[in-house]
């Protein structure tokens, strides 16, 4: 049965005021994209502009009301999401996958809806998430390039050796205790990570590290990348690097990656109301070839 929605803004906002008033209200589940680079993460925070803050407003614009947004993770300031996930409560009148073109028309062209639907009363972005998974781009080439700089960490300090660097990662996998990677802050009563994959590889002049995991830990991926790059330049073995994370030496680890390399690649649910192709690889992988930095910059 088709839904002859209203045209007009005045008779939207009158039927969102009739679903007010006789409580009837859906579950809107979001896909949506972002990039970090002039947000503080994503969680609302005093005086800063974050994502969940951009499209709370966007929504309350509308609805003339505020509506709390609930995401599957909490990207740290200046990380980008590929295929974020968060749902909020709507009126139950307006088709769930209007949504989509609802918020865009309100929101910054540095935040993007991809798709909205409709869910379960009891589905949650972020609790019935069954993982989180993570790309960290590396940019290896002496030279730097403008289309890459604000997506990669550009590292030409030496040569890094991505089978070294697989190496140290493989002993990630199954459960385990990353207390050396879990920055202080958080309210998380544990360190333990169940991670499911742990995958470096090089294209050309591009290093990708993915991570997914059940969950991640406050600033993990960051500092996990920024003691990975001393396996990479041979300042650790990768038997060093297990031993420090088993060991739980916090105080070995003494700076993260920055955080333009960090992306949030994509969630995965059991139950999702989203086809493949809006949430499964959404961030386009540049690919350069490997070029002697001698001849690239002298």
């Amino acid at each position: 049965m088709s839904v002859n929605l209203p045209t007009s803004t005045e008779a939207l906002h009158s039927d969102v005021i009739d679903c007010q008033s006789s409580g009837k209200f859906q579950r809107v589940a979001l896909v949506l994209q972002y990039l970090g680079t002039h947000f503080h993460g994503w969680q609302r925070q005093l005086n800063q502009r974050t994502v969940q803050e951009d499209i709370e407003q966007a929504l309350e614009s509308f609805l003339g009301h505020p509506v709390t947004l609930h995401g599957a993770g909490r990207t740290d300031a200046g990380v980008h999401a590929a295929a974020q996930v968060a749902h909020f409560e709507a009126p139950a009148h307006i088709p769930a996958h209007r949504w989509k073109d609802i918020l865009n028309s309100r929101l910054s062209k540095d935040v993007l809806i991809r798709a909205s639907a409709a869910v379960g009363h009891n589905w949650h972005a972020r609790f019935s998430a069954v993982w989180r998974r993570y790309r960290y781009t590396i940019y290896t080439e002496a030279c730097p390039n403008l289309f890459v700089r604000s997506f990669a960490w550009h590292y030409y300090y030496a040569p890094l050796n991505e089978v070294r660097m697989q190496e140290a990662l493989s002993p990630l996998i199954g459960r385990q205790h990353l207390a050396a990677f879990h920055r202080a802050g958080s309210n998380r009563p544990h360190s333990w990570v169940d991670m499911q994959v742990a995958e470096c590889h090089r294209q050309g002049s591009l290093i990708h590290i993915e991570l997914q995991a059940s969950g991640f830990l406050y600033g993990m991926v960051r500092l996990l990348v920024g003691m990975l790059v001393q396996v990479g330049n041979g300042e650790r073995s990768p038997d060093q690097f297990t031993e420090l994370w088993q060991q739980q030496r916090r105080d070995l680890v003494r700076y993260a990656a920055p955080p333009q390399g960090l992306c949030l690649l994509r969630v995965g649910y059991p139950e999702f109301p989203f086809s493949p192709e809006i949430w499964y690889d959404t961030q386009p992988k540049l690919s350069f070839p490997l070029i002697d930095s001698l001849t690239c910059c002298p």
